[in-house]
């Protein structure tokens, strides 16, 4: 089959999805495929809710149509699958999206198709979970009816600079040829060239690891925090001195969350458990990260008690919401564990985050974004994410949403050193 002219679904229209399907809707027919009715309907007007794409950019995608009927598909020879896979509450790999897009490619696979899958899984989840699904619904054999690829997304939301288009992709494919095939694929989309590892499962590796490497490094400095803040150093002026030596890394402390950096060292795990090996240092890292909540409400508790502050009844304010800057993703934020944290104190907190959409944070966590921080009511007021509209504050305005006495306390470092009282 010559895949150079076969048209292509990208079943999954999000983070991951949307870019893969708006950049091959360029180069040859495509078809965006999505559950998710409303979410079709924006980008069939030309809008993105997440903030990635612009209208101008969803509409040069002029070869692509957008669906959520799955007969839409049935002519397509490739299918990309790029849907979330998240953990449930014991913290264990989630694959039921992932099964569920199975089962629907597999409702429609013909013969010669080609099944590439981007979503973020641990090693033989391909060839051992996804490629049964594929068989038992389409009545197919693997490696002879049809075939599969691995290619591990490396999106990076809310970042302008580092596009699907310039980030070198990682390829591979159930045989040789389809191997060949698949990097041939993304190579038409990826300026940054590509890399076609031995194996699907080598592929499915490579790309867990890559988060729980900054997992374990942010884990790292968040522990040298803890320390340093007893030993009251400041953390950011020993980083900046160490820094100084070529090779240090720059990691940041901070709070870790999203449906990557927090969510794939489980899948991992899950692994190695699965395989009689109880990994420490991941395991370590994760439970540093997880904890740092609860180290950083003690550190805002004591800095407003340096400054009687009564915390009883105090109004608290927390800018930012999404669990990474200039991103609308709520999934998994850490901010919401500040939030709890205080509210134990019974302190009154106001969260405030102009991308986050309100209905989601409300309906995701129970929680009501205020609409605009009050001058004067605030006795302490927390910068929690980075966003660039809160880069771009004046001094003199945050200072004014505070009380007299107030504390402004920095967890992402973003403020000059005179205007924060404390970080971490």
């Amino acid at each position: 089959m010559d895949y150079k002219k076969t048209k292509i679904a990208v079943v999954g229209l999000g983070y991951v999805g949307l870019p893969v399907a708006l950049a091959f809707g360029k180069k040859r027919d495509t078809v965006g495929f999505d559950i998710n009715e409303k979410r079709i309907n924006e980008l069939n007007n030309w809008n993105d809710s997440s903030l990635e794409f612009s209208t101008e950019e969803i509409k040069s995608s002029n070869k692509l149509s957008l669906t959520y009927k799955i007969n839409d598909i049935k002519d397509c020879g490739i299918f990309i699958v790029s849907v979330p896979t998240p953990i449930d509450n014991e913290k264990k790999p989630d694959l039921t999206l992932l099964k569920k897009s199975c089962n629907m490619v597999g409702s429609v696979l013909k013969k010669d198709d080609l099944v590439i899958f981007e979503s973020t899984v641990y090693p033989g989840v391909t060839e051992d979970i996804c490629v049964q699904i594929l068989e038992n619904e389409s009545n197919l054999i693997f490696n002879k009816d049809f075939y599969c690829g691995y290619s591990p997304e490396r999106i990076n939301p809310g970042d302008k600079n580092h596009r699907l288009s310039q980030i070198k992709k990682i390829t591979s494919g159930s045989t040789p040829n389809i191997a060949l095939e698949v990097d041939d694929l993304y190579k038409e989309i990826i300026e940054a060239g590509t890399y076609l590892a031995q194996s699907i499962k080598v592929a499915e590796a490579a790309k867990v690891i890559e988060n729980i490497q900054r997992d374990v490094n942010i884990a790292l400095i968040n522990e040298f925090s803890i320390i340093f803040n007893k030993l009251k150093i400041d953390t950011k002026s020993v980083l900046e001195a160490a820094e100084t030596k070529w090779n240090f890394l720059p990691f940041r402390p901070g709070l870790v969350g999203g449906h990557c950096i927090g969510i794939d060292p489980y899948y991992l795990l899950h692994c190695a458990n699965e395989i009689g090996h109880k990994p420490q240092m991941i395991t370590a890292g994760r439970e540093i990260n997880n904890n740092m909540s609860f180290f950083i409400v003690q550190s805002i508790i004591d800095a407003m008690k340096e400054k009687k502050i009564k915390v009883l009844g105090s109004n608290i304010l927390i800018m930012g919401f999404t669990f990474k800057e200039n991103c609308t993703d709520i999934r998994n934020t850490r901010v919401i564990d500040l939030v709890n944290e205080l509210t134990k104190y019974e302190a009154i907190i106001d969260v405030y985050d102009p991308l986050a959409d309100k209905n989601e944070v409300l309906e995701s966590y129970n929680l009501k974004l205020i609409e605009h921080p009050m001058e004067g009511k605030y006795d302490a007021i927390i910068f929690a994410v980075a966003h660039d509209k809160f880069k771009k504050l004046q001094s003199s305005k945050i200072k004014k949403l505070g009380k007299p006495d107030s504390i402004i306390y920095d967890i992402k470092y973003i403020l000059d050193d005179e205007i924060s009282d404390k970080r971490i």
